[in-house]
């Protein structure tokens, strides 16, 4: 009998641990499923009534944009929560377990199958025969969608070998490689657009992937002082990350969409609709961030933040969801 009880009592203490932690990953999962449906179904309510036509697939190239957008942020946040948390002093030693390896491998797996599209003619593929590998060295947008192929892969191999800090270049890489491909050279100042979207992405891509590890971190500290300390960090800089999101956001709608046809184009074409859900949004998150902020400062117990801050991770998936929608619809037509 005494060498019954102690194992009854250890699985008493671990089955809380054990149900919440299943419950977790329950809850992850119906998330994902529910962020999946914004650009598999955005497509025909955005386009409803536009008289606009989209490329075929424009739905399963919108979730693997989607996709390759989380990929981006996740170990990039990770690197970016990690550098803010070795300015604060007295950090436990302990870590979450890295996401990163993950994250870019489904990078990897989502850049491919975008290379299909782009070896195709920028037609979704339903033959292997179909699929010209060749051909992409042949095209700019070849060349870029390769550059992100390699990157991936380079990354992830980074991380599975936990390398952490070296995932950053070939993560820079893939920021350049869309920053390049959102803005093709047909169009007025090309580079202009670009620089906006490389700066656009790369404060998206820390923001949104810091988020959700700076909490992790402070579940895993358990109430410790330095947790709130990195919250607090974080809301600051997450705060110049927002100003340089909207600023580079606002720019390049405007670029794409002049101002005297904004307000017709944000209500009758598809990229100008998501383009306004993205916004509703985005302000939702930063009112999260607000409310996030204000706990943190005036709470007797700072940690009543983490509530808000969760759901601003949730409506950050959102806004990562229907950016890779966005990225798949056609473009506005810029009116004399």
């Amino acid at each position: 009998m005494s060498l019954i009880r102690p194992t009854a009592e250890a699985t008493d203490e671990e089955g809380p641990g054990r149900r919440s932690g299943t419950g977790r990953a329950a809850a992850l999962l119906i998330l994902v499923a529910l962020g999946a449906l914004i650009p598999l179904l955005g497509p025909s309510a955005a386009l409803h009534g536009t008289g606009e036509a989209a490329a075929p697939g424009v739905g399963g190239i919108g979730l693997l944009r989607t996709v390759l957008f989380t990929a981006l942020s996740v170990p990039l946040g990770e690197l970016f929560v990690h550098r803010l948390a070795r300015h604060l002093p007295g950090v436990p030693p302990e870590r979450p377990r890295s996401w990163a390896p993950f994250a870019t491998a489904a990078g990897f797996v989502a850049a491919l199958a975008l290379a299909s599209v782009v070896s195709a003619g920028n037609l979704v593929p339903h033959r292997l025969a179909q699929i010209d590998v060749g051909g992409l060295y042949g095209s700019r947008d070849g060349r870029l969608a390769l550059l992100e192929v390699n990157a991936f892969l380079l990354a992830a191999l980074c991380a599975f070998l936990r390398r952490p800090a070296a995932q950053v270049w070939p993560l820079a890489a893939v920021v350049v490689a869309e920053a390049l491909r959102a803005h093709p050279t047909t169009e007025p100042s090309p580079l202009i657009g670009s620089g906006l979207t490389l700066v656009h992405l790369t404060c998206a891509a820390l923001w949104a992937g810091g988020l959700p590890h700076a909490l992790r971190l402070i579940r895993l500290w358990h109430g410790d002082p330095a947790g709130t300390a990195l919250l607090g960090l974080y809301a600051r800089v997450a705060a110049v990350l927002l100003a340089a999101i909207t600023a580079t956001g606002v720019c390049s709608a405007l670029r794409r969409m002049p101002p005297a046809t904004i307000v017709d184009q944000l209500t009758t074409t598809a990229y100008g609709r998501t383009l306004l859900a993205k916004v509703v949004l985005v302000a939702a998150v930063a009112l999260l961030a607000l409310w996030a902020r204000i706990r943190l400062r005036r709470a007797a117990a700072p940690l009543t933040a983490y509530a808000p801050a969760r759901a601003e991770v949730i409506a950050l998936g959102a806004v990562v969801a229907v950016s890779g929608l966005l990225t798949a619809l056609p473009l506005p037509i810029r009116w004399s």
